[in-house]
């Protein structure tokens, strides 16, 4: 029943062609793979919620422009186990930076434990960028 939901869903989605009147010899404009070239990480007693706050931050850049990037994400994981915890969307915040933050009881973080591991990916239409890991101390 999904299936037949997303082929009928697809049929519905418009698509884009580019064509190049030079006739052949013109190159094609390459799509960059956005980077994040800085993160950050943390939580703090927030006295007005009673809870934790988990926030996360990440300013990212991409060659051929910001317009393309459509999602930036940090991945939680367990330092000594390497197991995943957690992942965290983060929203377009101005400039160039993406940033989220997260009270503690919707998370599997806790605020105390000290021995995590954040990484962070930004994708744009093509696919993602590189990974930036961040040890949360």
């Amino acid at each position: 029943m999904r299936s037949a939901l997303a082929a009928l869903s697809l049929l519905t989605t418009s698509g884009c062609l580019v064509y190049s009147g030079s006739g052949g010899g013109g190159k094609a404009p390459k799509n960059e793979a956005p980077i994040v070239e800085w993160a950050d990480a943390s939580c703090y007693w927030d006295e007005a919620y009673r809870d934790d706050v988990w926030w996360f931050e990440a300013d990212v850049v991409d060659a051929d422009g910001l317009d393309d990037v459509v999602a930036v994400y940090a991945d939680v994981y367990d330092g000594p186990t390497g197991e995943w915890v957690d992942a965290f969307e983060l929203y377009y915040d101005g400039g160039n930076t993406w940033y989220s933050a997260w009270q503690g009881r919707s998370t599997y973080l806790d605020c105390a434990y000290y021995d995590y591991v954040v990484d962070f990916v930004a994708e744009d239409i093509v696919g993602e960028g590189p990974v930036t890991t961040l040890d949360v101390y």
